[in-house]
């Protein structure tokens, strides 16, 4: 479409640039390769990418999940939800990354109009959940370590009922443009779908929509995992301060310290992007922008995949060890697992005084 002239505004899809048609429908996403938003090599770059974010992503979260199932000492409260966050992300990978290595290879999303709400409804499910378990590990980390409730025990029942809190929230968060609260459209370079931000339309009240995802599954995870890290490195500080001689101690407030760090910004890295560039648009609706930095966000989210069990299983003694042993790799011996259950121990009891 070109300014000035009239557009005719389509159900399923919304290109957010100006085009050279009078009709919209003829340049669709899911009919004709979007050619007229980049180059080839932009598409099959991104193809590339997302293979390995498939590959990699559910090779390593199905590892974990096959992990858990196989070694026993790996089901404590934890992992439990380590586990999930494996569920949520190998959603991710194998809906979102798959799909989008297959659009962006015919640079255009060839599964149509419904298969674009499937993807846009799974791969919206499987973040959140991912999110809000992130969110769920920094509450327990605070439960435990903090001892805010005092002696309260957090035993493999609270693990489950937070896991099943995670997926309740998750269709909270994914199941309103199903049903009319804003839809699920092709985004960026249209080889990808998410929830509708680029348009106003009082039919999807998309704004709204885009506030209460910035705020319900943006800023209050955010806020939840500042604080209860926050809270965790208080406490460390406090016992390395009062043990100031033990060695021990002032190597565990370094690690906790490092740990921290990592998983903040990795939050960050994964969701920052994808919510600022939602703010910017429905902030500055009808200016134009590259189409190419509208799909960054997008890939960022879904390359969570990969990073997130890098930093939250990979770095766990127990999960690390396990998996070495089941690749064939050696590892997964008991001194190994010993160390990190009594390490888990002793920082566990770590608690203001």
């Amino acid at each position: 479409m070109k300014h000035g002239r009239p557009m005719e505004l389509p159900e399923d899809f919304w290109i957010p640039v100006p085009l050279d048609t009078n009709n919209i429908t003829t340049l669709s996403p899911f009919l004709v390769p979007q050619d007229h938003l980049a180059s080839s090599s932009t598409f099959y770059a991104m193809a590339v990418f997302m293979f390995f974010v498939f590959v990699v992503g559910t090779s390593i979260n199905t590892l974990t999940i096959l992990c858990t199932v196989k070694y026993k000492k790996l089901r404590s409260h934890l992992n439990y939800i380590l586990l999930n966050l494996a569920l949520g992300n190998l959603l991710v990978s194998c809906v979102g990354s798959l799909v989008g290595f297959c659009a962006f290879s015919a640079r255009y999303f060839i599964f149509g109009a419904l298969g674009c709400k499937i993807e846009g409804f799974l791969v919206t499910l499987g973040g959140m959940v991912s999110l809000w378990s992130l969110a769920v590990i920094a509450f327990e980390r605070w439960l435990v370590i903090c001892k805010p409730l005092g002696n309260f025990i957090f035993k493999p029942d609270h693990a489950i009922a937070c896991c099943v809190f995670t997926w309740v929230f998750g269709l909270i968060a994914s199941a309103p443009p199903l049903f009319g609260w804003s839809r699920y459209i092709p985004e960026g370079l249209q080889c990808s779908c998410g929830p509708d931000w680029y348009t106003t339309n009082n039919k999807f009240n998309n704004e709204s929509y885009v506030m209460f995802l910035f705020c319900f599954c943006f800023a209050v995870p955010l806020a939840t995992i500042i604080f209860c890290y926050s809270q965790l490195l208080i406490t460390m500080k406090m016992a390395a301060k009062a043990q100031a001689e033990s060695a021990s101690t002032q190597k565990a407030e370094k690690e906790v310290t490092r740990m921290v760090v990592v998983m903040v910004m990795g939050f960050l890295v994964c969701w920052l992007p994808y919510a600022s560039f939602a703010l910017w648009v429905v902030n500055h609706r009808g200016q134009t922008f590259d189409l190419r930095f509208a799909t960054m966000p997008a890939v960022f989210s879904k390359s969570s995949a990969v990073y997130n069990p890098i930093i939250y299983v990979l770095l766990n003694k127990q999960f690390r060890s396990c998996m070495m042993k089941m690749v064939g790799m050696g590892g997964g011996d008991d001194d190994e697992s010993s160390t990190s259950s009594t390490s888990v121990t002793e920082v566990s009891k770590v608690g203001p005084a």
